[in-house]
């Protein structure tokens, strides 16, 4: 991306790259008070898990977000929310050739 962070009042950065060892965003804006939980997120990753349609990535991933900050007992603090995905089979070596190469969206 040539950017990491979208948004004024609301903003997401993201971090990380696909052959490194997480990737994650920092959500901030949120009032607090909002119910949010793991759930609620790992629905929509669930949908790019690999043998749900042919545009999802072939890589074995588990995809399990995880929420490092910003909610507190299932509500959010008011705080930035930072979240987490590791990556379980990421092949550094499969992007040796491409490495120095803009690709918009990784």
């Amino acid at each position: 991306m040539s950017g990491n962070t979208l948004g004024l009042l609301f903003t997401v950065t993201t971090f990380g790259e696909s052959h490194g060892p997480a990737i994650g965003a920092v959500v901030d804006g949120c009032p607090p008070g909002m119910e949010l939980s793991v759930d609620d997120i790992q629905v929509d990753l669930d949908r790019r898990k690999p043998g749900t349609s042919r545009h999802v990535t072939q890589r074995k991933e588990e995809d399990k977000v995880e929420i490092l900050s910003g909610v507190f007992e299932g509500k959010t603090t008011g705080t930035p929310i930072a979240l987490l995905i590791r990556n379980t089979d990421q092949r550094s070596q499969d992007y040796s050739e491409i490495l120095q190469t803009f690709r918009p969206g990784h």
